[in-house]
């Protein structure tokens, strides 16, 4: 393990060195230097990491160093073979790394589990799908299938899915939205008619002022970092919240600026950075509202205002209720939550006041806790005290995570559909789907541990790792009669097989996709709404792989025939699908016509118009008191010990639960996954030392014992009382049933934990 302070800014030549290392890890370098020249332009790809939008810059370079691992890491020339299989059981493969069982290839040909011999060996495509089929068409009723979806999927996969699967009958969607970011679609929906962001890359080019709450858009979304670049040379104010200090968002060297890589320079980013307490962050905007209503009030005295009071007026509702919950939240309990001063509340609050247009954006750091839901609305709430909310340059933007997790929902992968989808599915396809709210991820895995559902289809990811709990998920998965993955490569879910099991090997982003001896394009839907096209370029090794659509067309046609569609048909020509998608999704008339233009097309956003289509057709306030504590005294009266609040998180070296490596430069952290950030102080008075081992273990108050050990300590810049932790690894302390109230989302960011001493320690030596 390696502790080494990291003084450059983040990007620069750092960025430039790691991108080069993986190039040259993939053992494809020429091919790969071509994918990334295409990555994210006109007539290329998109990247397969983040759903950060494009400039409309016509720039050479359009990818991040994250992205180039992700381009890299799929358009590697290692390919998994039969024998591969073949050598290696299950039980022996559980025992490896999660990097090194993707490290091993891309998946080549179809698989099947054998139980007897623990392994898996190959199946024709016709067999597994026909595999599929007696599953699917034996269950007593379509509701005892789960059909998970990951965001990576394309819009035209999971159009044919979701079809597919509601023709079948059941709305049973588990997806990766249900982890991320349902509590922002939920609050949005709520409070503006719309469950997306309002912004454009655009408004980030007008804005005065962005706020930032829980992200670390250096690691997770890199490409963020040059649009906030640009925002502060203009002359724009950044505030940050997050609880670590991450350097992403204090200081950038673009590579792409010759100033900054010849004279190493940089810019700073964030004017201001405030680390809160985790699940402290409404707390924080709480107290800006209480600060920003008294002034409000002193200027009414004098016939002035600070809020706009013609647009709450007009446009909104509940104003008045909400502001007497600010008038009654006390100020020992703002701060007390926040781990913030009034002071320095009042200088966020000095800053949004100033500033005329104002963007706030916001990531997986608000929206996994228990109070994400009330904390997006106080976000909300503040945007239209100020009419922040449909003006050039405002407005609120969360930061999706995987490149199509938006598209996903857009093309209907939703457990709980609304009745303009039902209603267009049925006018388009002549049958009435489903109404019953089916599955979300956490229902998915309580179903098939109670033996309710018996089939598990994933569509994309890494489903057993992502999720909470994870021995609970892990037999949840292996007592389904059948388990399938369609994936790019080996992954942990695949190791924990129903009684039968399937892996379908799927092209990726950067694959050429033929059909009927035509280059075929997919589309995605990025964070600020616009659709854009996507196609693979450079010629590769696919062997038998397939692609998502096709898969979902085989299993379509071999479970249900030709209806509601002749599926097969469809895969010749993906114009077919689209044409499909047009007719059905709102927003998407003329989808092939309108790919055509540069960029592709942006879908547009009522509330951006200022168009709400709530309730009352208002944008409305939504009023939550502060949570009484973030540790609930259930939690706190099952120890004596001192309770740590911890969040886990990505490392550098790592997208969503793909390990890329064992660096988390940023940090100054590498060479070990199984460690823990704390406070110094934190560390001095549990009587450890730095590079000290420790077990961690949860509390929940059921009869599981939610524990990992042998861990390492390390000291970070992050308040006292706080931890952090690196995902999947910590995700065994995560109850299924600790989620977010109204979303089922894990509350992966605030999990109340104690820490000692390792009961068996391994040694290991911090360089």
């Amino acid at each position: 393990m390696s502790v080494k302070k990291y003084t450059a800014a983040a990007g620069g030549w750092g960025s430039l060195a790691s991108t080069a290392k993986h190039l040259l890890h993939s053992e494809n370098l020429a091919k790969n230097v071509r994918n990334l020249l295409k990555t994210n332009q006109d007539h290329g790809f998109d990247c397969p990491g983040c759903a950060w939008g494009e400039e409309d810059k016509n720039e050479r370079f359009r990818f991040c160093e994250n992205g180039a691992k992700a381009v890299n890491w799929e358009a590697t020339s290692r390919r998994l073979t039969p024998e591969f299989f073949a050598d290696y059981s299950v039980a022996a493969l559980r025992k490896q790394s999660d990097y090194y069982l993707e490290d091993q290839g891309r998946l080549s040909e179809p698989m099947v589990y054998n139980a007897e011999t623990d392994k898996y060996q190959v199946i024709s495509w016709d067999k597994a799908f026909a595999l599929i089929a007696q599953h699917l068409n034996a269950l007593e009723n379509p509701n005892q299938a789960e059909f998970y979806t990951s965001g990576r999927a394309s819009n035209e996969a999971a159009f044919l899915y979701q079809l597919f699967v509601r023709k079948f009958g059941t709305n049973n969607f588990p997806d990766c939205s249900n982890m991320c970011h349902e509590a922002s679609g939920y609050a949005l929906g709520q409070a503006l008619g719309v469950g997306k962001g309002t912004v454009t890359m655009e408004d980030f080019e007008h804005t005065d002022a962005i706020f930032i709450f829980g992200q670390n858009p250096g690691t997770n979304h890199p490409r963020m970092l040059h649009t906030l670049n640009h925002a502060t040379q203009r002359g724009a104010s950044i505030v940050s919240f997050n609880t670590l200090k991450e350097r992403g968002l204090q200081r950038f060297a673009n590579p792409q600026s010759a100033a900054h890589m010849v004279l190493g320079g940089a810019t700073k980013l964030s004017s201001q950075y405030f680390t809160p307490n985790l699940g402290g962050d409404m707390a924080a905007v709480r107290g800006m509202v209480k600060i920003l209503l008294d002034r409000h009030e002193q200027a009414l005295l004098n016939n002035e205002q600070v809020f706009d009071v013609d647009f709450i007026a007009e446009h909104t509702s509940g104003s008045d209720s909400y502001l007497v919950q600010v008038k009654q939240t006390p100020w020992d309990l703002i701060v007390q939550q926040s781990g913030l001063s009034k002071e320095q509340i009042r200088t966020a609050a000095d800053i949004y006041q100033k500033a005329k247009r104002v963007i706030i954006t916001w990531a997986m750091g608000v929206t996994q806790h228990k109070h994400s839901v009330a904390t997006i609305h106080e976000l909300t709430n503040l945007q239209l005290l100020f009419a922040n909310v449909g003006k050039q340059g405002a407005g609120l933007c969360p930061v999706r995570g995987h490149s199509n997790v938006q598209g996903d929902r857009t093309m209907g992968i939703n457990e709980k559909p609304n009745k303009v989808l039902l209603e267009s599915i049925e006018k388009t396809f002549n049958f009435r789907p489903s109404a019953q709210i089916g599955h979300n991820a956490v229902q998915a895995v309580e179903a098939m541990l109670r033996g309710d559902s018996k089939v598990f289809i994933g569509l994309g990811g890494n489903f057993v790792a992502a999720m909470p709990d994870t021995e609970i998920t892990r037999q949840a998965m292996s007592q389904c009669d059948l388990t399938v993955n369609i994936a790019t490569k080996l992954n942990r879910t695949h190791l924990y097989p129903g009684k039968s099991a399937l892996i379908l090997p799927c092209l990726g982003r950067t694959d050429i996709d033929l059909q009927a001896g035509k280059s075929q394009k997919i589309t995605v839907e990025d964070s600020f709404s616009m659709v854009h096209a996507s196609q693979g370029v450079v010629e590769s090794d696919t062997r038998q792989m397939r692609s998502e659509p096709a898969i979902v067309a085989g299993m379509a046609q071999a479970t249900l025939g030709n209806t509601p569609v002749n599926w097969l048909d469809l895969i010749n020509d993906y114009d077919l699908i689209r044409d499909l998608i047009s007719a059905t999704i709102p927003g998407f008339t003329d989808m092939n016509k309108r790919l055509a233009s540069p960029g592709g097309f942006y879908l547009g956003n009522a509330a951006a118009q200022r168009r709400w289509n709530s309730s009352d057709n208002k944008a409305q306030f939504h009023s939550f008191p502060l949570p009484e504590a973030i540790v609930p005294e259930s939690q706190r009266a099952l120890t004596k010990n001192r309770i740590f609040v911890l969040q886990t998180l990505r490392s550098h070296d790592q997208y969503n639960t793909t390990i890329y490596g064992f660096s988390d430069r940023y940090r100054g952290l590498s060479g070990d996954r199984n460690i823990v950030m704390l406070n110094d102080e934190d560390i001095s008075a549990l009587g450890l030392s730095c590079g000290d081992k420790v077990d961690i273990e949860a509390l929940w108050g059921d009869d599981v014992i939610r524990k990992v050990t042998n861990f390492t300590v390390i000291g970070y810049d992050i308040p006292c009382g706080n931890a952090a932790a690196y995902y999947p690894e910590t995700n065994p302390l995560v109850a299924l049933g600790n989620y977010g109230d109204f979303t089922f989302t894990p509350n992966s960011k605030s999990i109340a934990i104690v820490i000692s001493a390792a009961e068996n320690p391994e040694q290991q030596r911090i360089i």
